[in-house]
C-alpha cells in the first residue's frame, strides 16, 4: 500500500512520510490499515520488533487528531517516553502538538489540554485518572505500547486496570494496543473488543540460532562457521567475527556485574576496529561520561566506552544510559553488554544479538532459572536494523552438543508464553481498589466488583469466586486502616447493635440465618462506599495503602522528634521503597547499629529472635543509612562502593525517598502529626544531599550541594548573605564568572556582574578553604576508616 492513497490524515503528514523515506507501508500497517485503524476501529497488533508498530501507532494517532480528537501514547518506562516524544515532535511541522507526562504524580498537568499527542506512562496515566484530569475525557485514542506488560507482577496491574478505566471514562474510545507476538493476542484482543493483527512478518531477515564448537547452526538448517581463536570465548568471537564485516553487537548476561566484566573484555575487541575518527569521538564521549558523576562505575564505563565499547544496566545513571543508548545508535559504540531491562522497549537494534545467559537467579525458585521465551524473542528482535543491517542474528550459546539441543527446543522452536494478568495478588489490588472507590469509578462494593469484571483478569479467570474473595479481602483492610467507609449499615445489624463482622469472615453456626446473612450481604453490596479523607490523600498520592499505614502508624508512635535516620528507615519499610539487601556478615554490623541508634526508629520493632522480620528490619536500616549518609554530604563515589551500589540506584533511592516525604508530610497533616516540620526538613535534606544548614543556600537555583558547602565555608549562610557578600569572596567559592554571576542573580542581587572582580581567598583577614570541604566533625559510621573531610563535597551539583 502507497502512502500517497492515505486519507483521513492531517494535510502535510504524508509529505512528512516521503520525507522521511516511507513510500510503501510494510504489509503488517497495511494490513492495519485495511482493518479500519484510521476509522477509530480497535486493534490488537502482536508483531515483531523493526516491524513497524510505531507507523501504525502513528497513523491512528494522526488520523483520530484529523477527525477533531486527542491521542494518548501510553508507554512502560521514562525512557521510551521521552525517546517517543522525540519521535512525535516532528509532528509539529505540519501542526500536530505534542507533550509529555511522566512524573509529578499528585499534578493534572492541565497544560496538556491544549496537546494533540500526549506521551505518559502507564503510572502516569493512573495517576492522572485518580487526580481528576478533566481533559482524559477529551480523548480518541490511545495507544498502549508493549501491551504485552500486562504479564509482568510489577508494573502489569497498573497498565490493565488504567486501560480499563480509560474504556469507562471514555466509551467508544478506540484503543491501538502493539504487542510482542505472544501466545494468546487473541485473548488480549478479546479483552479489548479489537481486531487482531497476528504476523511474524520481518523487514529484515532474522535467523536464530546456537553457536556450538565453532559453528553457528541455524533455525533453517543452515550453518555459518565462528570459530574460537585462542583463548577467546563464545562470545568474543561472535563479536569479533561481526565486526569484521561493519556490524554491530549487543550481547545479554544475567547482572550487572556480568555486563561490567563482559564489556572490559569485549571493549578490547572492538578497539581494534576503531577508525582514528571514531577514536577522537569516543575519547570525548568518554569525557562526558566522567562528568555525570563521580563514581568508580562512571570511570569504568567511560574506559569501556574509549574503546568502542559499553554497558548497560539499571544501576547506571540515567544520563549514562543515554548517552550509551544515543551512540549505540548512531553505531559509534560498536558493542553493549546489557542486562535484559535493555531488551524492554528501548530502541537499541544490532546486527547480531548474543543471549549468553539464559538462566537468572530467581528468588522464588531458590537459585538460577531460565528466561521465559517471551524475554529470550524480545532479546533476539533486537537484531536487525532497516536501512542498516542486510540480516538480522540471534545467537544463543551452547557448552555441549546437547544443551544445543536443548536451547533449540526451549527457545528457538518454542512458541511465547501466554500473557496472564498479575490483577488478582493482593498486593497489587490494595492500591487500584482503593483508587478506583477513590476516584468515584466504583461506589459501592456490587459497582466495585462489577468494574473488576471489566479487567483482563477476569477474562481469563478461570477459577470462580476468586476475584471477588480477594477484592474482599482488600476491603477489609483498608476498611480496617480508614482508608474506606460504608455509608450505611443493614437494618438487621443496627437494630441489633451487633458489630458488622468483615466481609467473607465466617460466622458459627445459628448466629443468624441464612436467610438473614443473605440480607446482610445484599445489604453490604448496596451500601455506599467510599473513601475517607485519609483514603482520598493515599490515593492522590499514589501510594500503597500499606506504605501510607505504615507511615501514619510511625509518625504516631514517635514520642520526640523525629530524626532523619528514623524517617528515613520508616520510609525503607514500605512497600513503595525496594529495600538494600543485607549481604554476607552485615547482619552483625548493622546489628550493631540498631542497637546504638534504636531509640530513634520509629514504629514497633520485631525480636531480634524472629529472624525474617528483624532481617527485614536491618535491611530497611541499611537503605535508612545509606540516606542518611547521603544527606550528610558523603561522596558519591565512597557510597555507591560501600554500599556495593550503582550510581543509578544511588538516584533512585534518593528521588524515591524524596517522594515518598513528600508523600509522608501530606499524611503528617491528615493526621495532624506535630512532627511535619521534622518531616519537611528530612525531605529537603536528602532532595539535595545535604546538612540542616545548606537547606538555605540550595533553594537558590544552581547552587547544589558541592557549591553550597564551598559557599558555607567562606561564611555565606543563606540567600541575604550573597546578596550583600563580597563579591570577591564569592567568586574564589565558586571559581567561575558566568557561575558567580548567574547564583547571584538568582539569589536576587541587584549587580550581580563580575566584570573587574578579583577573586579573594579571605575575609576579615581569616584565611578560608574554598575546595568544597565537609564541615568539620562530619559523622562516620561504626567501622568506617577516617577520611579526610574534604572528600565528602566531591559530587557535582545535580
Amino acid at each position: 500500500m502507497n502512502v500517497e492513497g492515505l486519507s483521513g490524515l492531517p494535510t502535510g503528514a504524508v509529505e512528512h512520510f516521503r520525507e522521511e523515506g516511507i513510500e510503501e507501508l510494510y504489509p503488517p500497517q497495511a494490513e492495519a490499515v485495511e482493518s479500519g485503524i484510521l476509522e477509530g476501529e480497535n486493534l490488537v497488533a502482536a508483531v515483531p520488533t523493526a516491524s513497524g508498530k510505531t507507523m501504525i501507532a502513528a497513523l491512528s494517532m494522526l488520523s483520530a487528531v484529523e477527525r477533531g480528537g486527542k491521542a494518548l501514547y501510553i508507554v512502560p518506562l521514562r525512557a521510551l517516553a521521552s525517546e517517543k516524544k522525540a519521535e512525535f515532535d516532528a509532528y509539529e511541522e505540519f501542526g500536530v502538538t505534542t507533550g509529555i507526562a511522566t512524573g509529578n504524580y499528585e499534578s493534572t498537568s492541565e497544560w496538556l489540554a491544549t496537546k494533540d499527542i500526549i506521551v505518559a506512562t502507564s503510572e502516569k496515566v493512573d495517576s492522572l485518572v485518580r487526580n481528576g484530569a478533566d481533559w482524559l475525557s477529551d480523548l480518541t485514542c490511545v495507544v498502549a505500547d508493549e501491551v504485552h506488560l500486562i504479564d509482568d507482577r510489577g508494573r502489569g496491574p497498573t497498565l490493565e486496570v488504567t486501560l480499563a478505566k480509560l474504556r469507562k471514562l471514555t466509551p467508544g474510545l478506540q484503543i491501538v494496543a502493539l504487542s510482542a507476538t505472544v501466545g494468546n493476542a487473541s485473548e488480549i484482543a478479546d479483552w479489548l473488543e479489537a481486531d487482531l493483527l497476528d504476523t511474524d512478518w520481518r523487514p529484515i531477515e532474522l535467523q536464530t540460532g546456537v553457536h556450538y564448537g565453532n559453528a553457528l547452526n541455524f533455525d533453517d538448517g543452515s550453518t555459518r562457521e565462528v570459530p574460537v581463536e585462542g583463548s577467546e570465548n563464545q562470545e568474543a568471537a561472535l563479536v569479533r567475527d561481526i565486526l569484521e564485516e561493519g556490524g554491530s553487537s549487543l550481547v545479554f548476561v544475567n547482572s550487572r556485574r556480568n555486563a561490567e566484566a563482559a564489556a572490559r573484555r569485549l571493549s578490547g575487541v572492538s578497539s581494534a576496529e576503531l577508525t582514528d575518527d571514531e577514536r577522537a569521538r569516543l575519547a570525548a564521549l568518554a569525557e562526558e561520561i566522567r562528568e555525570v558523576s563521580d563514581t568508580e562505575t562512571s570511570d569504568d564505563l567511560a574506559a569501556c566506552v574509549e574503546c568502542g565499547g559499553a554497558f548497560h544496566h539499571a544501576g547506571l545513571a540515567a544520563e549514562h544510559r543515554s548517552i550509551v543508548e544515543n551512540a549505540f545508535r548512531s553505531r559509534l559504540l560498536k558493542v553493549i553488554s546489557a542486562t535484559p531491562t535493555l531488551a524492554a522497549g528501548v530502541n537499541t537494534p544490532a546486527r547480531r544479538v548474543v543471549v549468553r545467559d539464559w538462566r537468572r537467579f530467581d528468588s522464588t525458585a531458590g537459585g538460577m532459572a531460565p528466561l521465559s521465551v517471551l524475554e529470550v524473542h524480545q532479546m533476539m528482535g533486537r537484531a536487525g536494523r532497516p536501512g542498516l543491517d542486510p540480516y538480522g542474528e540471534a545467537v544463543l550459546l551452547a557448552k555441549s552438543h546437547d544443551e544445543s539441543q536443548e536451547l533449540f527446543d526451549r527457545y528457538i522452536w518454542a512458541d511465547p508464553e501466554p500473557v496472564r494478568s498479575k490483577l488478582a495478588a493482593e498486593p497489587a489490588l490494595r492500591t487500584h481498589v482503593l483508587a478506583t472507590i477513590a476516584s468515584g469509578f466504583a461506589r459501592t462494593r456490587g459497582g466495585l466488583l462489577e468494574f473488576m469484571e471489566e479487567t483482563l483478569y477476569a477474562s481469563q479467570s478461570a477459577e470462580a469466586g476468586r476475584l471477588e474473595t480477594v477484592t474482599d479481602d482488600v476491603l477489609t483492610y483498608l476498611e480496617a486502616n480508614d482508608f474506606i467507609e460504608y455509608e450505611a449499615r443493614s437494618a438487621s445489624d443496627a437494630a441489633s447493635g451487633e458489630e458488622r463482622p468483615a466481609s467473607g469472615a465466617e460466622e458459627s453456626p445459628g448466629f443468624t440465618s441464612a436467610a438473614d446473612l443473605a440480607e446482610r450481604e445484599a445489604a453490604r453490596n448496596g451500601a455506599e462506599l467510599r473513601a475517607t479523607s485519609l483514603g482520598h490523600t493515599v490515593s492522590r498520592l499514589y501510594l500503597d495503602p500499606m506504605s501510607a499505614a505504615e507511615i501514619v502508624h510511625g509518625l504516631e508512635s514517635a514520642d520526640e522528634r523525629p530524626t532523619a535516620l528514623g524517617l528515613y528507615q520508616l520510609l525503607s519499610r514500605t512497600p513503595d521503597m525496594y529495600e538494600l539487601y543485607l549481604r554476607s556478615g552485615e547482619d552483625e554490623q548493622f546489628g550493631e547499629l540498631y542497637y546504638e541508634r534504636e531509640a530513634e526508629l520509629l514504629g514497633d520493632a520485631p525480636s531480634e529472635f524472629e529472624d525474617e522480620r528483624f532481617e527485614d528490619w536491618l535491611a530497611a536500616l541499611k537503605t535508612g543509612k545509606l540516606l542518611e549518609d547521603w544527606a550528610d554530604e558523603h561522596d558519591e563515589d565512597r557510597l555507591t562502593d560501600r554500599y556495593k551500589i550503582g550510581p543509578g540506584d544511588l538516584r533512585g533511592k534518593v528521588d524515591t525517598a524524596e517522594w515518598l516525604l513528600g508523600a509522608a508530610e501530606s499524611l503528617a497533616a491528615e493526621i495532624d502529626s506535630e512532627w511535619t516540620v521534622a518531616v519537611r526538613e528530612a525531605r529537603a535534606r536528602v532532595e539535595h544531599g545535604v546538612r540542616e544548614e545548606l537547606l538555605e543556600l540550595v533553594s537558590v537555583r544552581g547552587v547544589g550541594r558541592k557549591r553550597a558547602r564551598q559557599l558555607y565555608a567562606v561564611g555565606l549562610e543563606t540567600p541575604a548573605d550573597l546578596r550583600e557578600a563580597d563579591k570577591g569572596v564569592v567568586l574564589a567559592a565558586l571559581r567561575g564568572e558566568k557561575t558567580a554571576e548567574n547564583i547571584l542573580e538568582n539569589a536576587g542581587r541587584d549587580d550581580p556582574s563580575m566584570e573587574g572582580v578579583e577573586p579573594r581567598t579571605d575575609l576579615d583577614g581569616a584565611e578560608t578553604d574554598v575546595d568544597g570541604s565537609s564541615p568539620s566533625g562530619a559523622e562516620t559510621e561504626p567501622g568506617d576508616d577516617q577520611e579526610p573531610d574534604d572528600s565528602q563535597a566531591s559530587l557535582g551539583d545535580f
